[in-house]
């Protein structure tokens, strides 16, 4: 299986321990996502900028993984069902945003009225 084909590449790293995005803005996060396919990690579609989702539309790369410690599912863009990825499929480490981050994040960034803000 071609797994840079199906819009997997097991040896990309992660683009950093949080949303790329939502850092360049000065930005925050509910929850974080990372591309299966180039590493980039978005934010997820409960946090106001979407990132995540905005990366997929920008750069059709169909396949995301939860960046959140503890959680290993992967999430298909093309058909918005879980993706179907080999078992055992590993991505390059780290595969979850540091355990002291918190969520939402990064730390004091995060508004008082966050819950208000999200979407969804």
């Amino acid at each position: 299986m071609d797994l840079a084909h199906d819009g997997i590449d097991p040896t990309a790293p992660p683009s950093g321990p949080g949303c790329a995005d939502c850092d360049a803005a000065g930005g925050w996060w509910v929850h974080l996502r990372r591309c299966a396919q180039c590493g980039h990690v978005g934010c997820c579609d409960s946090s106001p900028a979407q990132h995540a989702s905005a990366h997929h539309r920008a750069t059709g790369h169909p396949v995301m993984q939860s960046y959140e410690p503890g959680e290993d599912w992967f999430w298909d863009f093309t058909t918005g069902e879980d993706a179907d990825v080999p078992e055992g499929l590993e991505l390059a480490p780290p595969t979850a945003h540091p355990e002291d981050q918190p969520a939402p994040g990064p730390r004091g960034r995060v508004p008082l009225d966050w819950r208000s803000r999200m979407n969804g």
